[in-house]
Order: C-alpha cells, then sequence, then structure tokens
C-alpha cells in the first residue's frame, strides 16, 4: 500500500494507470508491449501513451522502460528493477 501511494504522489494519473498495466502485465510474465495495444486497453490514444512511456523511462525508478523497436506501433521492454 505504501508503494502505491509513492507511485500516485511521483506520476499523473496517465502514468499511474500505464504503470499498473505494465506491473500487471510484468505478473503475467509480458516484458514486450507496443503502445498501440496499451492505448486501447486504457481508453488512450498511441500518442499519449507514447509520450508518457518516453518520459516513464527517464523516471520511473520501479521499472526499466527501453524503446525496444518500431513496427506498426512503437514496442517497449520493461522489467522491473531490484528495489
Amino acid at each position: 500500500m505504501k508503494a502505491t501511494r509513492k507511485i500516485r504522489e511521483k506520476y499523473n494519473d496517465t502514468q499511474h494507470m500505464i504503470i499498473q498495466y505494465l506491473n500487471s502485465g510484468l505478473e503475467k510474465g509480458k516484458h514486450y508491449f507496443k503502445s498501440k495495444y496499451i492505448a486501447k486497453e486504457l481508453g488512450l490514444s498511441p500518442k499519449e501513451v507514447g509520450t508518457n512511456m518516453a518520459i516513464l523511462s527517464e523516471i520511473c525508478q520501479e521499472l526499466a522502460i527501453i524503446k525496444w523497436s518500431y513496427s506498426n506501433s512503437t514496442t517497449w521492454m520493461v522489467t522491473s528493477r531490484p528495489v
């Protein structure tokens, strides 16, 4: 619960939704995420997702987010960072 509060204070609502989505995917064993599929699931535009993923790749301490490739949509590789 404490980690959730820190995430909410550090990130805006859109970034918080994306982080939750990514964490949920990581729990299921996924490590690659396309912006267009994140957007579809969360009701956002792919551009909005891409912009926020780029920001999160620089500021997110909980996840390592790396722009991986582009084919019809940007693909991001995401892993958990050790605590």
